[in-house]
């Protein structure tokens, strides 16, 4: 047999990358971030959630650079147009706001307020639930009886309360939206807590003469990063509805801010009367935004789930 076969009958001759100095195999393994973002990527929904996020962030923030209207001053020359008309394309609501316009600036101040409530809820109870399940027992006890006492009250009951008594400012309702739903998050965190204090690398850093301080933020924490920011999304979730049942009832933002929530209270008078873009274009941006957050929050539990990422 020639030399030439001899060659041929045997494995082929890998690749070379060109651009690796020496010429060896470029096989350096994939960075976590990268195999995160495969898995979210391949789930449809979960991309289906970002674009929809995408296309309303866009649309409420950079819509009024290019649609400019007068959310402050009622016209009552126009007063409930019918959609079309070139000066209103959906129309106006019962004081001659546009409601396209109008749909914008609501959706920026349903967005702040739900983004802003629900990190506020997540930073009180991710810090509630890594201090009680750290130093356990009967802080942990008392810190966890606390919060089963917060349970026992209705949260709805406690939001309208705190809406009616301490006021409407934007900066109100965001405080207390959310110091309302922070009660859904110091469990996760209590149990991955109670999990990771007794890792190796935790105990070693305690024998080094680490602190309380650097234990549960530079290592609990962190590594409790994918139940935290999965929670943050379905919280954000709930704080926007939140904010929608609060104006819908006249507890939500004082005028002239208006938000989405506001714009259905003051167009089920109408309903009735046939004017159909005073509900349901306020009523689909909120079902739309929960929806794509509650999308983006299950693509991230699959993106973090180290089981699904592919090695």
């Amino acid at each position: 047999m020639s030399a030439v076969d001899t060659l041929g009958a045997q494995d082929p001759i890998p690749d070379l990358t060109p651009d690796t100095p020496g010429g060896q195999l470029n096989d350096k393994p994939r960075s976590m971030a990268r195999r995160m973002a495969e898995v979210f990527f391949e789930n449809k929904l979960g991309v289906l959630g970002l674009g929809i996020l995408v296309v309303v962030v866009g649309f409420c923030f950079l819509g009024p650079l290019f649609y400019h209207t007068d959310q402050i001053h009622t016209n009552i020359d126009a007063v409930t147009l019918t959609p079309g008309s070139p000066s209103h394309p959906l129309g106006t609501d019962e004081e001659g706001y546009d409601e396209l316009g109008r749909l914008m600036v609501a959706g920026q101040s349903s967005l702040e307020v739900g983004v802003a409530a629900g990190l506020i809820a997540s930073v009180v109870g991710t810090l509630y639930g890594a201090i009680s399940g750290y130093f356990g027992g009967w802080i942990d006890a008392l810190m966890m009886r606390i919060l089963d006492a917060a349970y026992s009250l209705p949260s709805i009951f406690i939001l309208l309360y705190l809406a009616a008594t301490i006021g409407r400012s934007k900066f109100t309702i965001i405080l207390v939206i959310g110091f309302t739903l922070w009660l859904l998050l110091p469990r996760l965190v209590r149990g991955e807590t109670l999990t990771l204090k007794t890792r190796e690398y935790v105990q070693a850093v305690r024998v080094m003469g680490g602190g309380t301080n650097r234990i549960i933020y530079r290592h609990i924490l962190p590594n409790a990063i994918g139940t935290i920011v999965v929670s943050v999304t379905f919280i954000i979730a709930d704080a926007i509805f939140a904010l929608s049942s609060l104006s819908f009832i006249g507890l939500g933002l004082e005028d002239p801010a208006i938000d989405w929530g506001g714009m259905l209270n003051s167009g089920t008078d109408y309903v009735f009367d046939g004017y159909w873009w005073l509900v349901y274009p306020p009523g689909v941006a909120i079902i739309l935004v929960i929806i794509s957050f509650n999308f983006i929050g299950d693509a991230l539990r699959d993106a973090f789930e180290t089981r699904l990422q592919k090695r």
